[in-house]
């Protein structure tokens, strides 16, 4: 491969697609620069020169994972208009995307107090708050964040829980499948005439 090909913003891609390869192969933290570069193709010092650090890279993957995330939630809101949906592009964002996931929600491994990072953040917050405002005012109450959180816990919970391989196998091998039996019991005035209930956990 040639190094001197590269401009820089290919370059900068180049990398982040690296280490998503590399966190798909043995996780976040197992992963250094120095295989990075081996992986790009690139000297050794080309991830430190565009990341600084370990910690640098992780912060551009966790604020592009947060991006991404806060895409599929709004794309799902703006869709359809239902919760239930909104937690489902939450589940798919977290399977497609895993090495993402992996690394957003461990502030241990980046720098939190990043500004576009915290900025990213909060649009994928934002978008699940919304998906919790189509619901009913009455089934929210007066203050929204409780039932934000307990939204939050469930599809975060479950994607966890999936990519784990935690799930007892009668929960099947789809997870958009899965997500809405289980969420529609919460998140839909459905889940009161589903004939369908969740595996219980082992």
């Amino acid at each position: 491969m040639n190094r001197r090909s590269y401009h820089h913003g290919d370059l900068r891609r180049t990398l982040l697609s690296a280490a998503v390869a590399a966190i798909n192969e043995s996780g976040p933290a197992a992963l250094s620069l120095r295989d990075l570069a081996r992986r790009a193709g690139v000297s050794h010092a080309a991830p430190a020169h565009h990341f600084g650090d370990k910690s640098g890279l992780l912060t551009a993957l966790a604020t592009e994972g947060f991006d991404l995330l806060a895409a599929a939630l709004s794309e799902a809101r703006e869709r359809t208009g239902d919760l239930l949906e909104v937690g489902v592009a939450y589940v798919r964002f977290a399977v497609d995307h895993r090495a993402h996931f992996e690394v957003m929600f461990r502030p241990d491994l980046y720098d939190a107090d990043d500004p576009a990072l915290q900025a990213a953040r909060d649009r994928s917050g934002e978008g699940l708050s919304l998906g919790v405002a189509t619901l009913p005012k009455e089934r929210v109450g007066g203050d929204a964040l409780p039932a934000q959180i307990a939204a939050w816990s469930i599809v975060h919970g479950f994607a966890t829980l999936w990519l784990g391989g935690a799930l007892p196998p009668e929960v099947g091998t789809d997870p958009e499948a899965a997500v809405r039996t289980m969420a529609r019991f919460l998140f839909s005035d459905r889940g009161a005439t589903s004939s369908s209930a969740p595996a219980s956990p082992r």
